[in-house]
């Protein structure tokens, strides 16, 4: 299947400010890349592009005063099949783990890995391991916090959620991510495009937030709010939590002004640009 991606995010910028934007698709998937995936940044400005520490592409550029519009709009191929189960994924112990994957076992901004030890020991500290171990994270999260999108602020921690019992999808992520590194699993965030194939329409859409373990070698992909396997997500970053993943950082202040997001299949979405103004159209 091929699927149609875009946003059109505006801003409200008081004064001339030095930002970031992890808006790409990851680098992993360039090669399922149909057209160019290109930030565009109005009124122009000059961009100059890296890769941060976690493996992320990040356009850095100072943003004039007024108002900022950041677009694109890009197609990308995706096989159709929901995220892979991998029942028999085993947990490797902390000392045969490979280096890069030991960040994912600590404490981060978002996840107090210290602080919820104790309880994770207590909910899941039966002898089950790996991918059932996960999973039973998975299950316990999803059925024991809420979703609530007016609970949702940008200083909601992993603990804060387990204790106010709600949250968006990045909080269902953060506290299954404490827990499976309190278990010495490797678990990092993970942010992207999570079109609605295969279920019913949630509107507006949004970029979506899920998780990955290290189990048997390489990383899975997990989502705690959700809890099944979905079809047609598109990876742009991952990191330790949310703060190393936002999809701007302003180095000073900034006001969203509007935001929208497309995810559709291409035969569908080009169906209806022929009908009314298209998102796409309009970049």
């Amino acid at each position: 299947m091929q699927i149609r991606l875009g946003y059109n995010i505006e801003l409200d910028i008081p004064a001339a400010v030095p930002m970031v934007a992890v808006l790409n698709v990851h680098p992993s998937r360039v090669k399922d890349l149909l057209e160019p995936d290109e930030l565009r940044i109005s009124p122009a400005t000059e961009q100059k592009e890296y890769v941060d520490s976690f493996g992320n592409r990040c356009i850095r550029f100072v943003a004039p005063a007024g108002v900022l519009r950041l677009s694109n709009s890009t197609l990308i191929e995706e096989s159709g099949e929901p995220d892979a189960i991998g029942w028999d994924a085993a947990q490797l112990p902390v000392s045969e783990l490979p280096p890069e994957t030991l960040q994912f076992l600590v404490g981060s901004r978002y996840c107090e890995v210290d602080r919820l030890s104790d309880l994770a020991w207590q909910l899941f500290g039966n002898g089950i391991t790996g991918w059932p171990l996960v999973q039973s994270i998975c299950d316990w999260v999803h059925s024991h916090i809420t979703f609530n999108y007016q609970a949702a602020r940008p200083t909601m921690t992993a603990l804060d959620v387990y204790n106010e019992r709600q949250g968006v999808c990045r909080d269902f992520q953060h506290l299954a991510i404490s827990l499976c590194r309190a278990m010495h699993i490797p678990a990092r965030y993970a942010t992207g495009y999570m079109g609605d194939f295969g279920v019913p329409l949630v509107l507006p859409m949004d970029f979506s937030a899920w998780f990955e373990v290290y189990l048997g070698g390489r990383w899975w992909t997990l989502d705690a709010r959700n809890n099944v396997p979905r079809i047609g997500r598109v990876l742009m970053a991952t990191g330790r939590d949310a703060a190393d993943v936002a999809i701007t950082t302003s180095f000073g202040p900034s006001w969203l002004r509007s935001f929208l997001v497309v995810s559709e299949e291409a035969t569908v979405y080009n169906a209806a640009a022929n009908a009314q103004n298209s998102f796409a159209m309009s970049l």
